[in-house]
């Protein structure tokens, strides 16, 4: 055996590994949701599917909301995605080419913020919902979202080196505007880092449940996240019903990141071959 078939037999092993470990937890929620709550403390646990799923989805159904709630997050997260897709491209393109007065000390506040705890803004932040008349409405999940410091450094260290000046210039001197610079010329070249921070966004969106349940005091409009915490009982949790509930909840999570993904690896390979 040569010595590159080894290293390839290694690598090709620890990925196997790493994959195993990886779906094993999304593989062990599916046999849970199938089962009973007995069934999942047996000793040794049992690690195989059981026919109690329909019997757990149809609990759930009947124990919350689940399609309302359902609808709600996906409102949000949909409309949370668009704005930080809108917002954040457009400061961090604005960050990246452009000199104003003030950009760097802007940015470094941008940066102080990574700091500051996202607890310490809830009281504020309700605050100005109460007094906007927003509490237990989706705007005041939605709106105070809508940008974000992460996203707009992602998106200004990526614009910085993937859209050169020249093409910019080019774009002035055809007679181009500042937004129609954005959209037609930044805009393509920065589909790769919009596909990750999409799929960021929209991930942590919709398993957002802090701030739901602090804000969402109209139970017409609570998310899934904070439904499915209603299945916990007061003396007891049926954790069958939790996780039928939960398997529910990430798989539209499951075709986002596939979709996402294979934009992102795409727009990469394309930009890969064209440089």
């Amino acid at each position: 055996m040569t010595p590159s078939l080894r290293v390839k037999l290694l690598g090709g092993g620890l990925l196997a590994v790493g994959a195993v470990i990886t779906l094993f937890p999304y593989y062990w929620l599916a046999v849970m949701a199938t089962n009973t709550t007995s069934d999942i403390f047996t000793t040794p646990p049992k690690l195989t599917f059981g026919s109690h799923l329909f019997d757990n989805l149809a609990e759930v159904f009947a124990s919350i909301d689940f399609f309302g709630s359902l609808l709600n997050t996906v409102i949000v997260a949909v409309a949370t995605t668009v704005l930080v897709l809108f917002f954040d491209s457009l400061a961090a393109f604005t960050f990246a080419k452009y000199r104003f007065p003030g950009r760097n000390v802007l940015f470094g506040i941008l940066l102080a913020t990574f700091v500051v705890p996202t607890q310490l803004a809830a009281i504020p932040q309700f605050s100005i919902m109460a007094t906007l008349g927003w509490v237990g409405d989706l705007k005041a999940l939605i709106i105070p979202a809508a940008a974000n410091a992460f996203g707009i450094f992602w998106m200004r260290q990526y614009c910085a080196s993937a859209l050169p000046d020249e093409l910019l210039e080019a774009a002035r001197m055809d007679g181009c505007g500042f937004f129609r610079t954005y959209w037609n010329v930044a805009l393509p070249v920065l589909r790769p880092a919009l596909a990750f921070l999409g799929i960021f966004t929209f991930i942590s969106a919709w398993n957002d449940y802090l701030w739901p349940l602090i804000i969402m005091v109209d139970s017409r409009n609570l998310t899934l996240q904070v439904a499915l915490s209603q299945l916990n009982g007061v003396y007891g949790t049926d954790y069958s019903l939790v996780m039928a509930g939960t398997l529910l909840a990430i798989l539209p999570l499951l075709v986002v990141f596939l979709i996402g993904s294979r934009h992102f690896i795409k727009n990469i390979a394309a930009g890969a071959v064209k440089g």
